[in-house]
Formats: structure tokens, sequence, C-alpha cells
């Protein structure tokens, strides 16, 4: 039986994790555990759709647990449920101040965790399905800017903190404006369609992310590779969108559309703002287009 969800338990009582186990385990995924540094390590292997935890545990783990949660970008989202022993106001309010987005007090009854369960994950699959819609792009349906920011701020200070690079490409099609004055609007429209979803296809190969950055531009991320396989990936692009052999009667250098694509290979310097590096990949697709180039690398 497929399993609807995966819940994570922080609890350090051994009995209270099995009857947590057998409470959720029918309908949804349940991996349980003693204390954080297992819970967090569980976080970096496996996508979790809501987490379960006592903050009563020894020396505030549960809580700093909590804390440090609500404090990653890559976690934050995630629902919490609180359960504990105190019936404490205070200790409520302190759990849901915290970021729990409910509260259940010790000895607790099944029925009651299942259906606070079941109410929090129905929540988070509509936030998530809102969330979704406000990152994408109505046109192209690839992640628009907003979801383009979101992901190379973190990808930036991952790959900082993390020592890994980070490559950012710019891609433009060339002579968009005349082959929308040529070919018309609509045909504009499909000739943008097929290319974010031939730049989607590739980018996905090598597991980037890809998103229309303004319009007629679209912007590809990709971490832990070296700058010659960012150049693959360039050139990967390229023969996409040729193979797509899309008719440009009013190109100066080619019979069908083709791209440019500028390329930021950072590997040492995370210093500044991670929209720098946009504003160099930006420089670099200027340069591409004025030696007609069809890629132009900057190492960062």
């Amino acid at each position: 039986m497929q399993k609807s969800a995966n819940v994570l338990v922080l609890d350090g009582d051994p009995l209270n994790r099995v009857v947590l186990e057998n409470t959720l385990s029918e309908e949804h995924l349940v991996i349980s555990c003693d204390n954080s540094d297992k819970a967090f390590e569980r976080l970096t292997q496996t996508k979790f759709d809501l987490i379960i935890v006592d903050i009563l545990m020894p020396d505030d783990e549960g809580l700093d647990f909590l804390l440090q949660l609500k404090a990653d970008p890559m976690c934050y989202q995630i629902p919490v449920i609180v359960i504990s022993a105190s019936n404490s106001y205070q200790d409520e309010a302190r759990g849901l101040t915290l970021g729990a987005v409910d509260y259940i007090v010790k000895p607790f009854s099944p029925n009651i965790v299942k259906a606070r369960v079941k109410i929090h994950l129905a929540i988070k699959q509509k936030n998530d399905l809102l969330e979704r819609l406000a990152n994408i792009d109505g046109l192209t349906e690839v992640p628009n800017r907003r979801a383009l920011d979101e992901t190379l701020a973190q990808l930036w200070y991952q790959s900082r903190d993390q020592h890994v690079p980070l490559s950012i490409l710019l891609v433009d099609i060339d002579y968009f404006k005349e082959f929308n004055d040529t070919c018309g609007f609509s045909a504009g429209d499909e000739c943008l369609v097929k290319v974010a979803k031939a730049l989607q296809s590739i980018s996905q190969r090598v597991d980037g992310f890809v998103a229309r950055y303004d319009g007629v531009r679209f912007v590809a991320l990709v971490n832990k590779r070296g700058a010659d396989q960012a150049l693959a990936l360039a050139s990967a692009m390229h023969q996409a969108v040729d193979a797509l052999e899309i008719q440009h009667p009013s190109s100066p250098i080619c019979a069908h559309v083709t791209i440019s694509v500028g390329v930021v290979h950072v590997s040492d310097d995370f210093s500044g703002d991670q929209t720098e590096s946009l504003v160099l990949a930006d420089e670099a697709l200027v340069k591409a287009h004025q030696l007609q180039e069809r890629v132009v690398l900057v190492n960062r």
C-alpha cells in the first residue's frame, strides 16, 4: 500500500515512539529518532511532510531541534506538531511561538493524533499547491523569477557552506524581436514554450534548475559541477534548441531559432550578494552577442 505522507518523529521515550508508529504507519511512512542528530541526518535523506517532536527532552534537545529546524531555509516550511507531557499554557505558547502548528499533551489519544495529523497534512498539501502555482510562469510553465530568486539564494549559501562550485547560465533567444515581428506574437509564445521545455529537459539530466528570467531569457542553475561540465550543459542546451528546428526567417545568423549563453562559474568567490553573479552572467551574455559566440564563460 502506498503511503500518503512521510512523517518524522523525534521523541526520547521509546514507548511513545512505538505508539506513534503504530498509530500512523498504516497510512504514512513513519521514521522515528531518539535524538536530534539522527533526526537532522534523516532530514538530509528523506523529504518529510510533517514532523512530530517532544519539546521536553533532556537538555532542551527538542526545543533546540525546533529552533534549528525553523531557522533552516530548506526545512522551515515543514509543519511541526509538538507532543509534550507538559499541560502548561506557557510551554504550549512557547512551542507555538517557535513555529509549531499544533500542541498535543501526553498521554495522548491515538485518534486525536491521527485527526490532527490528517488536518495539518491537508493544509500543507493546499499550501504546497498554492506555492507551486505562485512559482510557475504562466506561459512556459517552468519556474518563474520568484522561484529563481529563492532557488539561487538557497544554492548560493549551500554551495558556499559545502565548498562546492555553482554555475549560473543566462540563456537568450537570438533575434527574438525579429522573430516576433516576422512570425507574429502567437508563434513567439509557442517558440518560448518549446525552448523553455527543451532547456528544462536538458538541465534536469544534471539535477539542474531552469527558470524564466524575463521576457525572452532563461536562467539555469547547477551546482557541484566543474566549469567544463557547465560548458557541456550550455552546449547540450544549444543542441536541444537547434534540434527543435523552429524556422527563423529574420535571423541574420541561422535559418532556425538559436540561443546564446552567458555562463558564470563560481568556485572560490562567494563573497557579496548572489545577484552579483546574475549581473556577471548578463555581461557574459552581452559579450557572447557582440562576438557572435554561442557561449562565453566567466570564472569567479
